[in-house]
């Protein structure tokens, strides 16, 4: 059983429905969707991602548990703006976009002059973390935890939950090769989990365990999943790394009957909404398409997921032992 600091707590409750399940957005792409916005590097485009940013917060955030925003062009624009509800929590990312090293000895990189104080300071519920990893690569793999322990130390002294994004991706032959990468995906992800959660990390958000364009079993599926939440003794969303919708619809559910406690969601959800120019219909494509899909991926975490105290092995109105005096040591 784990015990939860006060701040810990009570961000985790934060980010958390009623029922103790993730159902959160993810709004805090910037190189991938720069990219897409826009092409020039100038205050034109910097505008573009804001307003686009302000606008999905706006339409998906009051469905969501939580939304994750970045520090440059989300969170403290769509705080100002009044577009997150108060009983909706906040995760703001710490890493720079991209990634030092090529893209075989991939590093992650802390976005200069922002910091785990900061985002506490702002009023964030949780931070986040990208973590690109390979368990194979000892030596990198090695450098990459020492960057999430250092992370993790620092959110301890600031008591703000710490969630992980571990990410994996091709070297060597499976570069060219995409179903190599999918044989060798279920014990990257699983071998990746059991390292990560090794460090003292509150939530880890995992890719799904199989690359379900190359692999149907739903055994197979479920059995991967299963081994993946074993490997996890904190509890866990899925995301959903840019794939098409139903495809990831079958992953959260599949996720969650195997002990995920949700889900963080971002392109899955919104991603069509980039190619469409007229404000009026991006709008009423956010406000319909969008926001239902996130309602039907809440409904299915809502019946199948494992609350995320359940799985620290705690009930909901016993979280954390509290003596009078607590506030002495705090």
């Amino acid at each position: 059983m784990k015990r939860l600091s006060i701040g810990k707590l009570k961000g985790l409750q934060q980010i958390a429905d009623q029922s103790g399940i993730f159902n959160m957005c993810a709004i805090d792409h910037r190189g991938s969707l720069r990219q897409l916005i826009c092409q020039e590097e100038d205050e034109v485009c910097d505008g573009a991602m804001i307003d686009f940013k302000l606008e999905l917060c706006s339409h998906l955030a009051p469905y969501a548990s939580a939304v994750l925003l970045d520090p440059i062009y989300g969170a403290a624009q769509c705080i100002s703006h009044g577009v997150i509800p108060k009983d909706s929590g906040l995760l703001v990312s710490l890493e720079a976009t991209g990634y030092a090293g090529d893209r075989e000895n991939r590093r992650t990189r802390l976005l200069e002059g922002w910091s785990v104080a900061k985002t506490k300071r702002m009023g964030a519920s949780a931070v986040k973390l990208l973590l690109y990893y390979r368990p194979d690569l000892n030596e990198l793999a090695a450098q990459q935890l020492d960057t999430v322990n250092a992370v993790a130390r620092d959110c301890i002294e600031h008591d703000i939950p710490l969630l992980v994004e571990a990410v994996s991706y091709p070297v060597g032959d499976e570069v060219s090769n995409p179903r190599l990468f999918a044989e060798h995906k279920a014990r990257l992800v699983i071998d990746t989990a059991r390292d990560i959660t090794g460090l003292p990390i509150d939530i880890l958000k995992a890719e799904f365990p199989d690359d379900l364009r190359y692999k149907a079993d739903k055994s197979e599926l479920s059995e991967h999943c299963r081994e993946l939440d074993a490997a996890s003794p904190v509890p866990w969303v899925i995301l959903s790394a840019g794939v098409d919708y139903e495809l990831f619809r079958r992953q959260v559910e599949i996720a969650c009957r195997a002990g995920a406690s949700g889900f963080l969601a971002g392109r899955a959800i919104w991603q069509e909404a980039v190619a469409i120019e007229n404000v009026r219909q991006r709008s009423e494509y956010l406000g319909t398409v969008a926001v239902e899909r996130l309602k039907e991926l809440n409904e299915i975490a809502g019946k199948y997921a494992v609350p995320w105290y359940r799985k620290l092995g705690l009930s909901a109105d016993a979280l954390a032992g509290v003596s009078q005096d607590w506030y002495l040591e705090y």
